[in-house]
């Protein structure tokens, strides 16, 4: 990322269970205290994936914490959040996730400018052996990596 960007949370697990075709970054439309609780880090985005309803996109189950000061005007912590993007991304991730296997998840949260930004992006569910299958690709490769630098074969 570049400067001025903070990053707040990662899905690592995303890259696991999916394969990523193409991301994109949105805007989230978030209550005071929401902002506060994303700026102490206290957000989960594990089990968080967008819908499109009414031609607008939403995060669902995105965990964050309400804020410790927050009082009355808290906040629920797993409410949908609407997702700024403009009308054309929003049709064409529809039709996408309309195809068999595609589905909208959040990989990145993150403060840029000041302003929350969610990176989404727009993935297939990997089967149990595509997951072993790049594990034991990203292992070779690491092999490789150390053998050439090292400056010999030991394979």
């Amino acid at each position: 990322m570049s400067e001025g960007v903070k990053m707040v949370s990662v899905n690592r697990k995303a890259r696991h269970d999916y394969s990523v075709e193409d991301s994109y970054e949105a805007g989230l439309v978030l209550m005071g205290s929401e902002i506060k609780s994303i700026r102490a880090g206290k957000v989960n985005l594990r089990q968080a994936f967008v819908q499109f309803r009414d031609g607008e996109a939403w995060v669902h189950d995105m965990h964050i914490t309400p804020y410790e000061r927050g009082g009355y005007a808290n906040h629920e912590a797993m409410r949908p959040r609407k997702l700024l993007l403009h009308r054309a991304e929003i049709e064409g991730l529809r039709a996408q996730v309309a195809q068999k296997g595609f589905t909208v998840i959040p990989l990145s949260l993150y403060l840029k400018g000041g302003r929350a930004k969610v990176e989404i992006a727009l993935a297939k569910g990997r089967k149990l052996y595509d997951k072993r299958e790049a594990i034991a690709e990203r292992e070779a490769e690491r092999d490789m990596a150390r053998a050439s630098k090292r400056g010999r074969e030991d394979y």
